[in-house]
């Protein structure tokens, strides 16, 4: 799947393809966040913004002869089309997704581009929709058919459901056939995840809101307007983000299959943060260090405790195969060894089945994925030293599994332009398999830092 975007925040024009771990690294205020924002507000909304027209004929046939067979190749062919309207939709909807005004967004585009031509149609489905013990419909597609199956569990008079509902009905069955296997399911870890774990039940944002307007009208409410109305305080990853945070005590009575079939990843990150959450029945979160008998709250634990926990949580109560996790600086409040270990487990995440994208400053979490690129080879002394440094063959990873963006200035073509022009982009790093990734973002500080220190030592005359 290849994002371009173009006039989004200091981004003139750039491109990036998401792979199994994707990462943007740049200065300050060079767009990875307005990237990373605008990937995640695409991947949680675009269910609700893909339109599938599905034949009025069809649904009379239905209703009059109780089935009907959908030919799924004829929605496959139009997904390009339905992508693109879906993607202008969304483009408009950026305000929302950033809460900032629609004149930051005027000239902003934002396109995803789906190779089509290999959409493979092999998940099976089958779902009832009813009303109570009642089940008014079946929709049903074997792993070998391209043919989707509606029927009518009841007699068409008892049939209340508006023609609208029915369309809906089925198109959203079309949606998680095509295209939820081209789109992960999101979870996102925003740059503002430390306070959220502080404040996390202060963090009731629309009823602060309606504490606050009450407070200001006095007598003068009207009501249905406080409940339409959309305040738009904050942008959709940090809503979502403190949404998860608020919601852990029912959170917590899931079980991901990282739990269910990994537990040693979970070591490995309790090893991380030197200890473990947990929250109770009363929904009071803690943290209880690894061989101590204490129990700490948030506000009491380091910040790094705080920095990776709604991360924690994912990992051991909500993961799914195929997720993509967003993770903005991972390496917040984190000594630069925990960097190493993060990096770690983020190849661990890639190889059992979960997609990362993450922006970041760290150079200690691009060497040390340098490092789990370059052991990744069939030779006798990297094998060596793999097992005298502790690296197991879980934690390698491929340079084929990878794509690194530098966010920058740099000569590029604009669209409908044909000399290239200097502006904000992404460029795609070099990435070696046996030197790994080539991050000049990073590289250009250290050798000054390096050139200087240098001469401090050297350059007496």
């Amino acid at each position: 799947m290849k994002i371009k975007v173009k006039n989004l925040g200091t981004l003139e024009q750039a491109e990036f393809i998401l792979g199994d771990l994707t990462i943007i690294c740049g200065c300050n205020n060079t767009g990875k966040t307005y990237a990373t924002y605008a990937l995640f507000g695409f991947l949680f909304t675009w269910s609700k913004l893909f339109l599938i027209k599905i034949d009025d004929k069809k649904i009379e046939e239905l209703l009059s002869d109780g089935v009907i067979r959908l030919d799924l190749q004829e929605y496959v062919n139009q997904v390009d089309h339905i992508v693109t309207q879906g993607c202008i939709a969304y483009t408009q909807e950026l305000p929302k997704i950033f809460a900032a005004s629609t004149e930051r967004f005027r000239e902003s585009k934002f396109q995803v581009e789906l190779d089509s031509q290999n959409i493979v149609l092999s998940k099976r489905f089958k779902s009832e929709i009813g009303s109570g013990e009642v089940s008014f419909f079946s929709i049903t597609k074997s792993e070998e058919s391209t043919e989707l199956v509606v029927t009518l569990l009841v007699e068409k008079e008892k049939v209340k459901i508006p023609v609208k509902i029915i369309e809906r009905i089925i198109t959203d069955a079309l949606k998680e056939i095509i295209f939820d296997p081209l789109f992960p399911r999101p979870f996102i870890a925003s740059s503002e995840r430390t306070g959220a774990a502080i404040f996390r039940k202060d963090l009731n944002f629309d009823r602060n809101r309606l504490i606050e307007e009450i407070s200001q009208a006095g007598q003068n409410i009207d009501r249905i307007e406080l409940l339409l109305k959309d305040y738009g305080d904050y942008a959709l990853p940090i809503k979502t983000n403190v949404d998860f945070i608020r919601q852990l005590e029912s959170i917590v009575k899931k079980s991901s299959f990282i739990a269910d079939k990994y537990p040693d990843v979970l070591a490995d990150f309790a090893d991380i943060i030197g200890g473990e959450y947990a929250v109770t029945r009363n929904d009071e979160l803690y943290y209880q260090p690894k061989g101590r008998r204490i129990k700490l709250s948030m506000d009491e634990s380091s910040s790094a405790v705080r920095s990776l926990l709604d991360i924690g949580f994912y990992l051991r109560h909500e993961a799914q195969l195929g997720d993509l996790l967003i993770i903005d600086e991972p390496e917040l409040n984190l000594h630069p060894e925990n960097q190493r270990r993060v990096a770690r487990l983020f190849a661990r995440l890639v190889n059992l089945g979960i997609k990362v994208f993450m922006t970041t400053h760290s150079d200690y979490i691009i060497k040390e994925l340098n490092t789990l690129i370059m052991l990744n080879h069939e030779k006798p002394h990297l094998k060596r030293i793999a097992k005298q440094e502790g690296y197991r063959q879980e934690e390698l990873i491929s340079t084929e599994n990878i794509k690194v963006y530098i966010a920058e200035v740099a000569d590029i073509k604009l669209e409908g332009k044909k000399r290239k022009t200097k502006c904000q982009t992404l460029t795609a790093a070099d990435i070696d398999p046996e030197f790994g990734i080539e991050a000049r973002s990073f590289d250009t500080t250290i050798e000054t830092m390096n050139r200087i220190q240098e001469a401090i030592v050297w350059g007496q005359d």
